[in-house]
């Protein structure tokens, strides 16, 4: 494939544009090739506008035995790599592309959340993720990631208000943990209750009506966190705890995890902060593996329900969500400071098989942003408990420091990730480890919503199909 480019032309920033050209670096002039403005009937965001553009580079694909070549489409985004469609290779040469585990393909076009991996930059809706954390919250980013723009004071009321009324289950639908083991896992739970939930309101569920669509969001966001909460509450063989109208959402996701009916409980406010600040900065990521799923199961036309249960079981994974569990073990195995070293060699030795969780990213080649924003509400968090000396964090922070100076994981780029601090933060506020993928469900329920609605409001959704390189027996006779 040649690359054959041409200068792209300036064009002045005005209208809708206009709101993209803080992440361009320029209030008023850009280098972008000529956009299109394409109207979708189907698309209910705030605008109901979607921008698409073609860039001015040109690839050509020719097959070197034939001598056949194929011009390739390019397209651009507001911001980050162009993409080539390559939808034209089956039909211009018979081939398909191979790229396991999609390193370099762009599944799909998405206006939510944008990473520069490089750069260590992670934006929703335009905005960084540095800014979200330290000025808005989680009910706000949600609606941000849901509609595409930050919300006045009445609109995000009206929809703290619709979050409020949709936390509490049915009763009928409480009953079904009964029939759970008792030391089933918490994710397991979570997903088969989320699936079941299209039962109660299959009255809800035409994906193709933008109310159905509106009161499917608000109803996950709602009630994911009564139900985590019920699933923990099972385990322990305690009573349930209802949600309360009167507290705002992550003090009553504590409320209903660690009140009992016998004795007051009050929500600690700058534990309350801490789970809001980890909702956030794990609220969405782009085309993660669990997003994905959401979006690959909500391409077949199922209900909502069933597709959010299937990110749910997705994010259940240890490579995925189950990352900042499997970092404590990891702490906790090394056991003390002065086996750092020792731990960190034996990481270097491949045939060990040991590996250095919470380090690294599939996108992030520089420091994850999240994880400078985490570091510092962990020290908050510990200095608040009296846990300053926590060995655990002291554990982690010599484990950075040694890391952070080594060539072996520098020239890598193993960077701390936010799993490597969030699972501390979470032990610190009580919250046991069979949770801690259950807790990130919760947050990155806004993700998969705004996603999954993305996609069903886009008029050129199609199922998601994809294909594969067969290398298994050739046609034979049964015999």
């Amino acid at each position: 494939v040649r690359a054959l480019a041409d200068a792209p032309r300036k064009v002045d920033v005005d209208g809708d544009r206009r709101a993209h050209s803080h992440i361009l670096g320029d209030a008023t002039q850009v280098s972008l090739p000529v956009w299109s403005r394409v109207t979708g009937s189907r698309n209910h965001d705030r605008q109901a506008i979607e921008w698409k553009r073609m860039s001015n580079d040109k690839y050509q694909l020719k097959n070197l035995t034939t001598g056949k070549t194929s011009d390739l489409e390019t397209l651009s985004g507001t911001v980050g790599p162009d993409v080539i469609n390559i939808g034209s290779l089956w039909r211009d040469h018979g081939v398909f592309t191979f790229d396991p585990g999609f390193l370099a393909t762009a599944s799909t076009e998405s206006r939510i959340t944008f990473i520069d991996g490089d750069a260590g930059t992670l934006l929703y809706r335009g905005y960084p993720i540095e800014q979200l954390a330290e000025q808005s919250n989680f009910l706000e980013v949600s609606y941000l990631l849901l509609k595409g723009e930050l919300p006045d004071a009445a609109e995000l009321d009206s929809f703290k208000h619709s979050i409020t009324r949709h936390t509490m289950m049915n009763q009928s639908l409480a009953r079904l943990y009964s029939g759970f083991h008792h030391n089933a896992h918490p994710m397991a739970m979570v997903a088969a209750i989320v699936a079941s939930l299209a039962a109660f309101y299959h009255d809800t569920t035409n994906i193709n009506d933008d109310r159905h669509r509106e009161i499917f969001s608000h109803r996950i966001i709602a009630k994911l966190p009564t139900i985590a909460a019920a699933a923990y509450k099972h385990a322990l063989g305690q009573p349930f705890v209802y949600p309360r109208n009167d507290l705002d959402y992550c003090s009553n996701m504590l409320h209903m995890l660690f009140s009992v009916p016998c004795e007051p409980y009050t929500v600690d406010p700058l534990h309350a902060k801490a789970l809001d600040l980890l909702f956030i900065l794990h609220a969405d990521h782009e085309q993660n593996a669990s997003t994905s799923t959401v979006r690959l199961a909500g391409s077949t036309g199922c209900n909502p329900y069933a597709a959010i249960s299937a990110g749910v079981s997705a994010l259940w994974g240890p490579a995925h969500g189950g990352a900042n569990e499997a970092v404590l073990d990891m702490l906790e195995k090394i056991g003390d400071v002065s086996k750092v070293p020792e731990f960190l060699t034996r990481v270097k030795d491949k045939a060990g098989g040991v590996r250095l969780m919470g380090f690294g990213h599939r996108v992030y080649k520089n420091f994850d942003p999240r994880a400078t924003i985490i570091r510092e509400m962990c020290h908050q968090v510990l200095a608040k408990l009296g846990q300053a000396n926590n060995p655990l964090f002291e554990l982690a922070l010599r484990l950075e420091e040694i890391a952070l100076k080594d060539e072996y994981f520098i020239s890598r780029k193993l960077y701390p990730n936010v799993d490597f601090y969030s699972g501390i933060i979470y032990r610190a506020l009580g919250i046991p480890h069979s949770m801690f993928t259950v807790m990130f469900a919760i947050a990155r329920s806004a993700g998969w919503v705004a996603h999954w609605q993305e996609m069903i409001a886009d008029p050129e959704m199609k199922i998601a199909r994809p294909r594969q390189l067969y290398t298994g027996p050739v046609k034979r006779d049964y015999v």
